[in-house]
């Protein structure tokens, strides 16, 4: 008998052509400084996205702010290994805070900016954390008095906290909502003080630069600097352990095959205390000796594109609702963002609709979809920048350089032929250490060779493009059959009248579960009804696919970060279920 020809794996490995870094963050800064010294390296936009009205910094003077942070930091008594977290949405000074903590050998624990008392409090405690970094007072909460209850409350480790200025020049004024002193609520033997950031820096006088060097020298590519506590949508938040090497060379290799260069500019609406922000975004600059520019404090979509018009941007980031967001504004067409050359789309799912505008109205053909989790710092896989538009389309991507990727069967653990679908696993550099004091939890998605299992359900195409199919949790299974909601999606987004939609699953007495599809209408449309969707869907897709239930809403309830919380939808839908209101 003829054997029959083997099966190809979904296992990819890869490029190693290009050299790991086995730097710290800080050393990369220093290389990025002798390089660019006098480059524009961050620019913050005043208001409506308006960087003359802003403030900005050259990489020397980066590189200078950083020195000047860990030096504040060691006058301030943190030690190496020590965590102070950031509470605050993207201003400036987070990238000289994640430098100059680097340099100290302190771990920088990133804060979700939307965080109530109670969560700040569960983070601070879980971590042990020495320091708390504050945003001012804003329209949505008052963070330092929140932070104030918090280290009142208990917290016995923290002993520091430092209130950042008000948006625009630093003056007196910028500091009006700060005290300088101890908090009479914690007295000896663990109190609590507080001061403006420009006080902590002043303390940087007091350390030498042969303390400082000395402290450097001490810091290794392979020791924590970042904490990332994950969403925590089902108990409490994970702390995310990264190293050095992780957030380095991820942002690196991100900023290798988008092709940047000295001569880039990367507008980043996306949030700094998420690795798209933070690795994505800054290191992947940085590194490459870009300028990063910071439209606004929280994503505003005007403001997001006057800032890429003003600064002649060559590269957009956001998840596909910042994107849909800008494409809907009539600034999008009246101001020339023809400098725009590429970019990055990631946390979610891309509807191919929504690539297909960007590249055309955006010009950036050279757009990218990444794809991976925080806990591989972040990205897994990555489409590249000559990949056809079929392929940038349709699936995030090959395999990121220096790391494996592999799809196996969810329950036996075997890999899966391409084509096939499983659940993606990732190993490599970019793999985290784990989350912080909790072995357990570590345990449940970082197998004994070093896999990290994402959750996700994936396929792998011949070429080794990788196409997301969903999460396995978000698996509908109506009578037996496996549906995945994205497919329904990406054919509801086909219709003229639907701006944004996303498909769920409720409860059914019949089937089990039931598709219900939310829908965002564009504007000057009629909202659409069951009988609607059912007749565009009839004879296009199969009849257990098509949406029993619709809902047209002004609104998706979001994270920070811009990922849609289909949890929440769910919920809403089965409540909706239950009651009799149906559609």
């Amino acid at each position: 008998m003829t054997p029959s020809p083997s099966v190809q794996e979904s296992s990819t490995r890869g490029p190693s052509d290009v050299p790991m870094l086995e730097q710290t963050l800080a050393q990369n800064l220093d290389d990025a400084a002798r390089r660019s010294g006098a480059r524009p390296a961050v620019v913050e936009c005043g208001p409506d996205g308006d960087p003359a009205t802003g403030r900005s910094w050259t990489y020397e003077q980066l590189r200078e702010e950083s020195v000047t942070v860990a030096k504040a930091l060691m006058a301030a008594g943190y030690e190496p290994g020590d965590r102070i977290g950031l509470w605050s949405p993207n201003v400036a000074e987070w990238t000289s805070l994640l430098y100059g903590a680097a340099r100290a050998g302190v771990i920088l624990v990133n804060l979700n900016p939307a965080y109530r008392a109670h969560e700040l409090t569960y983070v601070v405690e879980q971590c042990g954390m020495r320091g708390l970094v504050v945003a001012p007072a804003d329209a949505h909460q008052d963070r330092p008095d929140i932070a104030r209850d918090v280290a009142c409350g208990g917290c016995p480790e923290l002993r520091q906290l430092i209130i950042l200025p008000t948006a625009g020049p630093v003056t007196a004024e910028s500091y009006a909502h700060a005290v300088d002193g101890v908090l009479d609520c914690r007295p000896e033997p663990t109190p609590v003080s507080e001061g403006t950031w420009s006080a902590f820096l002043a303390g940087a006088e007091r350390v030498s630069d042969e303390e400082l060097a000395a402290r450097e020298s001490a810091v290794s590519p392979e020791d924590p600097v970042n904490l990332q506590y994950t969403s925590g949508t089902t108990g409490f938040p994970k702390g995310v352990t990264l190293t050095h090497r992780n957030v380095l060379n991820n942002g690196f290799h991100i900023g290798e095959l988008l092709g940047y260069t000295q001569g880039d500019t990367v507008v980043i609406p996306v949030p700094f205390f998420h690795c798209f922000g933070m690795v994505i975004g800054v290191i992947a600059a940085v590194s490459h000796g870009s300028l990063c520019v910071i439209p606004a404090r929280g994503f505003e979509p005007v403001a997001t594109l006057r800032a890429a018009a003003a600064t002649r941007a060559t590269s957009l980031y956001g998840v596909p609702a910042m994107f849909i967001a800008m494409l809907a504004r009539p600034e999008a067409d009246e101001l020339d963002l023809s400098t725009l050359r590429t970019g990055v789309m990631a946390g979610s799912t891309c509807p191919v609709e929504v690539m297909r505008r960007v590249i055309d109205r955006f010009h950036m053909a050279e757009v990218a979809i990444c794809y991976g989790m925080t806990e591989t710092a972040p990205v897994s896989t990555m489409t590249r920048r000559d990949d056809s538009l079929e392929v940038r389309t349709q699936t995030v991507g090959r395999t990121m350089p220096h790391v494996e990727t592999k799809i196996v069967d969810p329950v036996s653990g075997e890999v899966v032929p391409r084509g096939s679908t499983g659940e993606l696993c990732t190993r490599g550099y970019s793999v985290m250490r784990g989350y912080w004091n909790d072995e357990e939890k570590t345990a449940e998605v970082l197998d004994a060779e070093g896999w990290m299992h994402s959750g996700d359900l994936a396929s792998m195409d011949e070429d080794g493009s990788v196409r997301i199919e969903g999460r396995i949790k978000d698996l509908v299974i109506r009578g037996g059959e496996n549906i995945s909601p994205r497919e329904v999606e990406e054919f509801l987004y086909t219709h003229p009248d639907i701006q944004d939609v996303q498909v769920v699953g409720v409860p059914d007495e019949r089937y089990g579960e039931q598709l219900m599809a939310c829908l965002i209408m564009k504007d000057g449309t009629r909202p659409l009804t069951p009988e609607d969707v059912r007749a565009f869907c009839e004879g296009k897709i199969a009849h257990f696919k098509i949406p029993a239930h619709v809902r047209v809403l002004d609104a998706f309830p979001m994270t920070v970060s811009g990922k849609v919380r289909k949890v929440e939808l769910r919920a809403e839908g089965a409540k909706l279920v239950a009651g009799g209101d149906r559609d």
